[in-house]
């Protein structure tokens, strides 16, 4: 199992507009392709305007398979425009779990 972190810093202030519109859009997109939303934050303290969010994954073949239907999702297409404005940087990393971690991943 793998878990991908995904980590993007907004145009300052965006977190709110950002979390509005992936919560009334894209998550009901996302959740049904990609499956195990592991969990979804913002920065409170230290670096500002970062939203974090993390998706296990069967492995990297699974990982791979479900961000491709994503991609070609024609919804996810329509909705990418209305991400992309507030984001300023992306950084995406694939962890692995401790071996006392036990996250279900559904196939």
């Amino acid at each position: 199992m793998i878990v991908e972190l995904r980590e993007y810093t907004l145009h300052h202030g965006s977190v709110p507009e950002y979390f509005r519109v992936v919560g009334e859009e894209g998550l009901a997109i996302q959740r049904p392709i990609l499956g195990n939303l592991v969990g979804y934050y913002h920065t409170e303290v230290g670096v500002q305007n970062q939203v974090v969010h993390l998706w296990a994954y069967a492995d990297h073949g699974d990982r791979e398979r479900r961000r491709a239907q994503l991609a070609a999702d024609p919804r996810w297409q329509a909705f990418l425009p209305k991400l992309r404005p507030l984001i300023l940087t992306q950084q995406t990393r694939i962890m692995r779990p401790a071996p006392f971690m036990n996250v279900e991943v559904t196939p």
